[in-house]
């Protein structure tokens, strides 16, 4: 059935070509989806006809949220770890293993309706696209069990059995490395698309990194890397080297890092909301941005580092925190992510993308920053069809 929203005030194509600026911005406007894409943008009051009409009142149109970095498949939670961090104690990746031992013990039909739970969580706040890792089983069968459950919900899964070294191979990180590349990764790249590594201090080095993704790339999987997220590292300049989609985190760069984003097609996934959670020093955006780096916004939902599913929320802080203007958080949030997914259909509003769009109760993009933790999404539509 197609549907068409008339009487926008603003319109946030996502396409320069489309509007204004880089936003591609047209105002009075009106869009129309028909058969779950885009089929046509222009003044409101040259819309064609369509099956469904709907009045946006003035009101804002955008592209859906596309979420490039969140871990979703898990059991239980650390609210209490979370409460330590707040009274002083660092975060560290070893609280990971808490959340290992509650995912191994719970069911699938546990661990599907927690995801799915987070899917829709996500989609009442405008998320259309969603990444979803695993990372939290970390033997042969927990991993390829948590990838399976994911493709249920996403066709962007990524198998991230280099999360942490479990503690049966404690003392034998390269018995896991050997584990992940081998038995590992052939039981899950079925189910994904990605593979994922993280490569940092008390988690796997870049020796270890590299060899998981490059096993990985043999499995016909595609890199992506967690990154410099808890101090100065070889991540991001790893995951140039392996052609990595995105490096995720990147919140203690050097000039060679930047440099080395800049000239690459690598996405510097930025995910704020960890830096909110765990008090470390926010990315510093504006220093990427200014170098030529292809910058994204992700929430890294997850029970430990940081537990928020809003992608608004995240664009307010790139502002307040980060550098960005409201107009870069909500391109590094939409456009952004999907050119950490590789994806051309989602993340813009302009004819022959997928219909994927979020209705704000508010007149423009600008209030996603200046109304922090206020719940402005007031409608979505995945694939030309409403969900809320």
């Amino acid at each position: 059935m197609s549907v068409v929203i008339r009487g926008i005030g603003e319109l946030v194509t996502g396409d320069p070509a489309a509007g204004d600026g880089a936003l591609g911005v047209l105002r009075d406007a009106a869009v129309v989806f028909d058969g779950g894409r885009v089929a046509w943008v222009g003044p409101s009051g040259d819309a064609p006809a369509a099956d469904e009409a709907v009045d946006a009142g003035g009101r804002c149109v955008l592209p859906g949220f596309v979420d490039s970095h969140a871990h979703l498949v898990f059991a239980g939670d650390r609210a209490d770890e979370f409460a330590a961090r707040m009274t002083g104690r660092p975060y560290a990746a070893g609280g990971i293993r808490t959340t290992v031992a509650a995912t191994r013990a719970a069911s699938d039909d546990v661990l599907r309706g927690n995801l799915r739970r987070l899917v829709a969580e996500m989609a009442r706040q405008g998320t259309t696209t969603v990444e979803c890792k695993s990372g939290y089983g970390l033997t042969v069968e927990q991993e390829a069990r948590c990838v399976r459950i994911a493709a249920e919900v996403t066709g962007e899964v990524t198998f991230l059995g280099a999360h942490v070294v479990p503690p049966e191979y404690d003392g034998d990180p390269g018995g896991y490395v050997r584990l992940v590349s081998g038995a590992m990764v052939a039981a899950c790249a079925p189910h994904a698309r990605w593979i994922d590594v993280f490569c940092e201090r008390g988690a796997f080095d870049a020796a270890q990194a590299r060899t998981v993704l490059a096993a990985g790339a043999a499995a016909g999987l595609v890199p992506r890397v967690h990154a410099n997220q808890l101090g100065p590292g070889p991540g991001v300049r790893l995951a140039v080297e392996a052609g990595a989609a995105s490096a995720d985190h990147c919140t203690f760069l050097d000039d060679a890092d930047v440099d080395a984003l800049a000239s690459s097609p690598t996405v510097a996934t930025l995910l704020p909301a960890v830096e909110f959670s765990t008090r470390q020093p926010y990315p510093d955006a504006r220093r990427l941005l200014d170098a030529g780096a292809a910058v994204a916004l992700a929430t890294d939902c997850n029970p430990g580092s940081g537990y928020s599913s809003s992608m608004a929320f995240c664009v307010a802080l790139a502002v307040r925190e980060m550098g960005m203007s409201p107009a870069e958080a909500v391109l590094a949030a939409t456009a952004g992510g999907a050119r950490a997914l590789r994806r051309a259909d989602v993340g813009r509003l302009s004819p022959g993308a997928r219909a994927d769009a979020q209705l704000l109760d508010a007149p423009g993009h600008i209030h996603l920053a200046y109304r922090p933790g206020v719940p402005l999404t007031a409608a979505v539509w995945k694939d030309g069809v409403r969900q809320v």
